[in-house]
């Protein structure tokens, strides 16, 4: 039984990642801007398609965090221009998704030194090429020291994958915490690249636990919030996991559990919820 699942997952994982790059690869990039803005201290992002892209600006150079499609990178790197003239020294990875991953190679093939978690280089290398993947790896902490800021890497439990991180830039008082949290959707717990609803939920309490009153937190998508939005959406996700708990244990399959609208009290705010929903449910034990 065990191996028959773990192949399911191998293969819904692959057909992931193939029916990912095609729509990728369909997408008209051409009219996309990419926007800067201010958030702290030396930390600023990129709005333009895809995750949010955290930039630490000074004359040490400059620190990425994320790099959003590939055909973007020409303007992403104008964009910086824009900010500053400085070397891009870094870049750091917060998860696998094409998404936040997709500028990769163009970016290591430029020399920027490109970090992120084992678990990353060992999925990007089953889909992309040697300069696409990460250069130095890491299962703790790092911390790197670069204008005036000390910039720290850390993973969290298996969340929105197996391979999260979030990156406490101490000095402006800023967290970027690539798509674990987000304020443009339900959470999106991804199974097959090793997510979970447990380790959500611990890694957005330890979310609430790094920031302060005034901690800037940059989500993956979104806009800036504090730590209130933060324990808001965790709290979110405790009602709604806790309803769908209540409602399987009624024998309720999931068509019935998504009748039954456990996230109406959400809907207007965070949208279509069937993706959250699934992903509750079979991981509550439930058999879609």
């Amino acid at each position: 039984m065990r191996r028959h699942q773990c192949l399911k997952s191998l293969v819904l994982s692959l057909l992931s990642l193939t029916l990912a790059s095609s729509v990728f690869a369909q997408q008209d990039f051409s009219s996309v801007e990419i926007i800067p803005h201010h958030v702290a201290g030396s930390i600023y992002y990129l709005e333009g398609r895809g995750g949010n892209i955290g930039l630490s600006i000074g004359e040490d150079g400059i620190i990425m965090i994320d790099d959003q499609f590939a055909p973007l990178t020409e303007k992403i790197v104008a964009a910086i221009r824009s900010l500053s003239d400085g070397e891009i020294r870094f870049l750091i990875n917060t998860h696998v998704h094409g998404d936040h991953t997709g500028g990769n190679e163009n970016l290591g093939n430029m020399g920027v030194l490109i970090l992120a978690r084992d678990e990353i280089r060992v999925r990007l290398a089953q889909q992309a090429p040697a300069a696409a993947l990460p250069v130095l790896t890491y299962s703790d902490a790092i911390t790197i020291h670069l204008n005036g800021e000390e910039v720290y890497a850390f993973p969290v439990p298996p969340a929105h994958t197996d391979g999260d991180t979030f990156i406490h830039f101490k000095d402006s008082d800023v967290v970027h915490t690539g798509d674990v949290f987000r304020t443009t959707a339900f959470p999106v717990i991804d199974t097959n690249n090793g997510g979970t609803l447990k380790g959500t939920l611990e890694a957005l309490g330890r979310l609430i636990g790094v920031a302060g009153p005034n901690t800037k937190i940059l989500p993956g998508h979104g806009v800036v919030s504090n730590r209130e939005d933060v324990m808001g959406f965790r709290d979110m996700v405790l009602d709604v996991s806790g309803q769908v708990e209540d409602l399987m244990a009624r024998n309720m399959s999931y068509e019935q559990v998504a009748r039954a609208d456990p996230t109406a009290a959400y809907n207007e705010q965070y949208g279509d919820p069937d993706r959250f929903l699934r992903a509750l449910y079979t991981e509550l034990g439930g058999d879609l």
